[in-house]
């Protein structure tokens, strides 16, 4: 049986703007890509995840799209992404495009016209509520702070922003809006990337009724009438329809929903999208085996063979993952937390997705109030500072910017560049970088791995332990999230071979009965026939 190319394949996101810059203006580009496509064939990724590229004021960094069919002269043309389409291809590296169909810019044609009058044929394509000046159409609230309301005199009306008051929310329940977002779809599809990543799928819809949200008593609101409506599964059926008719192609939903794994269930069941972030790992709040243990066996008790997982551990909205399980420990000891999350990504059943940066342990970085772009940051610090600190650019070497520009960039690189960077952590066999060089290509090899059962095992309490097998093919991964060295106590008999560990040799002969584990030792075992 031939399976879809995505069940399993470890796809790579770069943020454009802090990937590489190739014209030295600050600002990573499209032609920066293409210079370092050598790379993502050198790791072994699949597939690339390219977050938006488009014209764009830029208000929210590309998230605010002014033309869905264009490049934003910042990243290049056209003609540079049909370049990184061409070359990626012949590197068998698929380009998998960022699609924002919540809402657009306020720039965009279509909302310049809409804004312009009641009667434009456009008027109805955003979500217009009447009132007046300073009473709200109902009390839901931006994800980037206050009101989701901002009045306009001109039409003597309110429009829906779920985010800034710049990116206006589109009326999905408008057959016109529906066709043309499809339309813009199809374009992309035609031209030949291999798929796309739809941003906050499920807000799409809203409360036919509007209706008041919910609000707890610590005055947070429940945002269930602006998010998972129904009728978004009805659009989402109808984009994957769509994007079916193209062969190959995957769709995956980012699902930013209270209901967790339920509802990354509901939207990637038969006949809608491929695959939606699995986030629930970027929630942890200690780094500790029964908390990723527990996620784990959910997501298996809740997917069963129904859906498959995507299992991320950090994207551009949240604190770099090698920081945020930051104890004080030496470096030494944070690279090892981060192989051994590393090996968990890459060999958990479900497609694995890498941000940019984590394979060299990336860190999160502090950005100066006067020096913060994000509109989060502007708006809510210093309650929220805002994700800036996730998107620093990528560390290639120890120059001054870190290989990144010959300039200064548009967030400053981390000082730790002299020792966290890709051409350090390349000649050295022991890095990071190599050991998820080597995970990859592990998982590549291996059909256990790739698309094998995935039964969790007893184990100790600091240990997190699971048996992937496929056919005659049984492969157990352990790992010790503890400091001290531990008894796995797997409740196994018999012997297995190493077959990638960041604590002892490979080939080595281990029995499972009592078998001791190192500190942090991530252990995988390919057990005897």
């Amino acid at each position: 049986m031939k399976y879809p190319w995505w069940k399993g394949a470890v796809i790579y996101q770069v943020y454009p703007r802090s990937f590489y810059d190739s014209n030295n203006d600050g600002v990573g580009d499209l032609k920066g890509i293409v210079e370092k496509l050598d790379y993502f064939q050198w790791l072994g990724v699949d597939a690339i995840w390219l977050s938006p590229i488009f014209k764009s004021p830029m208000v929210d960094f590309g998230y605010d799209i002014s033309d869905y069919r264009n490049i934003d002269p910042i990243f290049g043309t056209m003609e540079d992404f049909d370049l990184l389409l061409e070359e990626s291809h012949k590197r068998g590296i698929r380009v998998i495009l960022d699609q924002v169909y919540n809402h657009t810019s306020d720039q965009h044609p279509w909302f310049l016209e809409s804004k312009s009058s009641k009667i434009n044929p456009k008027a109805d394509w955003y979500i217009w509520k009447d009132g007046e000046p300073g009473k709200f159409p109902n009390n839901w609230q931006s994800f980037f702070g206050g009101p989701a309301w901002q009045w306009y005199e001109e039409r003597k009306q309110y429009y829906l922003h779920l985010f800034t008051k710049e990116q206006p929310d589109l009326n999905w329940r408008n057959p016109q809006v529906k066709k043309a977002v499809f339309d813009t779809i199809d374009f992309w599809l035609k031209k030949g990337v291999d798929g796309f990543r739809f941003d906050v799928v499920n807000m799409f819809c809203k409360d036919i009724k509007f209706r008041d949200n919910p609000t707890e008593e610590s005055g947070e609101q429940q945002a269930i009438f602006n998010t998972d409506r129904p009728e978004t599964l009805l659009v989402v059926e109808e984009i994957q329809e769509l994007v079916e008719k193209y062969p190959g192609r995957v769709t995956i939903g980012e699902v930013a929903s209270p209901q967790g794994l339920y509802s990354y269930l509901e939207y990637t069941k038969p006949g809608r999208l491929n695959l939606a972030f699995n986030f629930e790992f970027m929630n942890i709040p200690a780094f500790e085996a029964t908390l990723f243990r527990k996620i784990v066996e959910d997501t298996e008790r809740i997917f069963k063979n129904l859906s498959w997982p995507c299992y991320v551990l950090g994207n551009h909205d949240c604190k770099r993952v090698r920081s945020r399980y930051s104890g004080g420990e030496s470096i030494d000891e944070s690279m090892e937390k981060c192989k051994l999350l590393a090996t968990m990504l890459l060999t958990l059943r479900g497609t694995s997705m890498i941000y940019y940066g984590e394979e060299i342990g990336m860190e999160e970085m502090i950005i100066p109030y006067e020096e913060i772009q994000d509109p989060e940051g502007k708006n809510l610090w210093p309650e929220k500072i805002g994700r800036d600190g996730c998107r620093t650019p990528m560390q290639w070497n120890n120059s001054q910017y870190g290989g990144f520009s010959s300039i200064k960039p548009w967030l400053p690189v981390n000082q730790n560049r002299t020792e966290i960077n890709v051409e350090k952590q390349k000649n050295d066999p022991n890095s990071l970088l190599n050991f998820y060089r080597s995970l990859i290509k592990l998982r590549k090899g291996s059909n256990a791995l790739k698309l094998g059962k995935l039964s969790v095992l007893k184990s100790s309490k600091n240990v997190f332990a699971y048996l992937r097998s496929w056919k005659e093919e049984q492969i157990i991964v352990a790992l010790n999230f503890s400091s001290e060295n531990i008894s796995a106590d797997l409740k196994l008999t018999g012997k297995a071979k190493v077959i990638h560990s960041n604590r002892r040799r490979i080939n080595e002969i281990c029995r499972l009965q009592n078998l001791e584990l190192c500190s942090y030792e991530a252990l995988i075992l390919k057990l005897y026939e």
